[in-house]
């Protein structure tokens, strides 16, 4: 990968967003695509929508959700201790024991997510997973008035770790699921800057996606496209205790995974493994059997329907501090989508008979 290819990662990884807060991101990501774009707007959502060949057909929406998951501030108590509830999917096994960052209106706060320790521990208490509710985050202060002067209930908090690098090509962060996927809708727009083709694009930086697919129902409504295709984290079953036999063969460092089921539209779901081929992309397959918990499921019912694909990479140990993915993976992603709007034509049709 590019240098400023990893270093624009970097910066999105870094900036705080978890699911209605994503506007530290989101700015980052306006000011990046406006030096490509020919237009970019901001919906009231704070949804980002990059345009591209405004004109063109058939008109073409790339999304990927800038918001991560995390928790938000709900109650100090007397000695200054923080109790907090959770933003998204976050698995309650994992907390305890976790540096945090409080994202205040004077800037972060670095905290840490305190634990018994096991000495103290009796052993049905060993068993037991604390209920997030119960956990708390100790910033070093004594008093309620003391950590009432820095945070306000309400800031939101994510994990603290950034974004490092493993072996080869694998790194490690939080909140790859999904700035990866808005990393790639990005970088495809930058590749596609000075090229011409047909279609009009518009590559949107979605929000509220971990709470239900938010910012994708509005953004996909206003920009009524003819196609829409969701960038995602697929969860890869190439570590131990993941069952193949329910998250099928998916590996990291392997290409991106291709969804086929009802929640893709069948023509374009083949025109991307045909581009794929033809342009030797490594590429997975995945059997999606009802609609997905991505952006695809609200973007292909928008309006009077859309065609609708989700392209993936696979990321390990998902909603964690410590999300694995490959750099080629999305690399070839970002050339798998680049080389699909060049292919279609102006009187392309998705439907499937």
């Amino acid at each position: 990968m590019k240098k400023e290819s990893f270093l624009f990662l970097k910066k999105l990884i870094d900036a705080p967003s978890p699911s209605g807060f994503e506007q530290p991101v989101q700015k980052i990501i306006k000011e990046e695509m406006e030096k490509v774009a020919d237009e970019v707007k901001v919906d009231v959502h704070g949804n980002v929508i990059a345009v591209k060949n405004p004109g063109g057909k058939p008109r073409i929406m790339l999304a990927g959700h800038c918001d991560e998951i995390g928790f938000m501030v709900k109650y100090i108590d007397e000695n200054g201790f923080i109790y907090f509830s959770s933003i998204g999917g976050v698995d309650d096994h994992i907390v305890p024991g976790q540096r945090v960052k409080i994202h205040t209106r004077s800037g972060p706060i670095l905290g840490a997510v305190g634990k018994k320790p096991i000495h103290v521990l009796e052993q049905e208490e060993k068993k037991k997973v604390v209920k997030l509710h119960e956990q708390w985050i100790d910033i070093g202060a004594t008093s309620r008035e003391e950590v009432a002067k820095l945070v306000k209930i309400g800031d939101p908090i994510t994990f603290a770790p950034g974004i490092e690098k493993l072996q080869g090509s694998i790194v490690i962060a939080r909140g790859l699921d999904d700035k990866m996927g808005v990393f790639v809708v990005c970088e495809v727009l930058k590749s596609l800057a000075s090229t011409s083709f047909s279609a009009a694009l518009f590559v949107t930086s979605t929000v509220q996606e971990e709470i239900g697919l938010r910012g994708a129902r509005t953004a996909s409504y206003s920009i009524n496209p003819d196609v829409g295709i969701a960038v995602d984290a697929d969860s890869a079953t190439d570590f131990p205790q993941m069952d193949k036999r329910k998250g099928g063969e998916i590996k990291v460092d392997r290409g991106p995974v291709l969804a086929k089921g009802p929640n893709i539209n069948p023509v374009v779901a083949e025109k991307l493994i045909e581009v794929a081929e033809r342009e030797n992309i490594p590429y997975q397959l995945s059997g999606e059997s009802r609609a997905t918990p991505t952006d695809a499921n609200v973007i292909q019912i928008s309006r009077a329907g859309v065609a609708a694909a989700l392209v993936s990479v696979p990321v390990r140990y998902l909603h964690t501090p410590v999300e694995i993915i490959s750099l080629n993976d999305m690399e070839n992603a970002v050339k798998l989508l680049t080389q699909f709007i060049l292919s279609i034509k102006e009187n392309d049709t998705f439907l499937p008979l």
